[in-house]
């Protein structure tokens, strides 16, 4: 893989002028990501030090947020993430404010790792979408379809999922990935580019569902390195 790109590079994204824009565009013509580009602002690493130290996924209700002391930039940056909270809701989403410590690994990750780290689709059974914005720290990564292959499409990976199912490669087994999530997650192809989400831009992607008229978005958490700050991210 080669370093991360601007996203605005790629033909799957589309970016767009405002919320409303970014609610209302529909995907097509193989277009997966839509980006609103934002300089947000506020002091968004004050409100990760004002929360302290912790570990996990730790969830950010309001009125935690609101009784937060900080001064008149981090209030600032609370109320840019309140007010992405409730713009969300408003349309019947269900965002959630993660302050992000560290997310748990795979313990036995087998041939394939299904862990938020590999590059992976997401996935729903009626359409829907994926929205988030990461306001501090490692920001998300994302990889364009044509340069990713499903790891259980590999032939070495495909046989070592077979051994561990214990049958043939038939419709139990493709249930088996199914039920396990092994067919939603890929592997770049050689010379492949990431890009980043970037901070403060709220994005809506798409997901793996019946009803999408194009291939789902392939992103992953950031690879991150002890003692790195925490994440902020909204996520619905």
């Amino acid at each position: 893989m080669t370093p991360l790109a601007a996203f605005g590079d790629y033909p799957r994204v589309k970016v767009v002028h405002s919320f409303e824009e970014l609610l209302a565009t529909p995907f097509a013509d193989g277009v997966n990501a839509l980006c609103w580009p934002r300089t947000l602002p506020g002091d968004f690493g004050e409100v990760v030090k004002g929360l302290g130290a912790g570990e996990g996924i730790d969830a950010l209700d309001e009125s935690r947020l609101a009784n937060l002391r900080v001064s008149a930039p981090g209030r600032e940056a609370i109320e840019v993430m309140l007010k992405d909270l409730r713009r969300l809701r408003a349309h019947d989403l269900d965002p959630v404010l993660n302050c992000i410590h560290g997310y748990p690994r795979d313990e036995e990750p087998g041939p394939v790792p299904t862990d938020v780290f590999s590059f992976h689709a997401d996935s729903a059974p009626v359409a829907a979408d994926t929205w988030l914005c990461t306001y501090f720290g490692a920001a998300s990564e994302a990889l364009d379809n044509d340069l990713a292959r499903r790891r259980v499409d590999i032939p070495e990976t495909r046989a070592e999922l077979l051994k561990h199912y214990g049958g043939e490669d038939d419709d139990g087994f493709r249930e088996y990935l199914s039920e396990n999530f092994y067919d939603l997650h890929y592997a770049p192809l050689p010379g492949a580019r990431l890009f980043s989400f970037g901070l403060g831009n709220l994005w809506r992607v798409a997901t793996e569902n019946p009803d999408s008229p194009v291939p789902p978005c392939i992103h992953r958490a950031p690879a991150t390195s002890p003692g790195e700050p925490p994440r902020l991210l909204l996520i619905s």
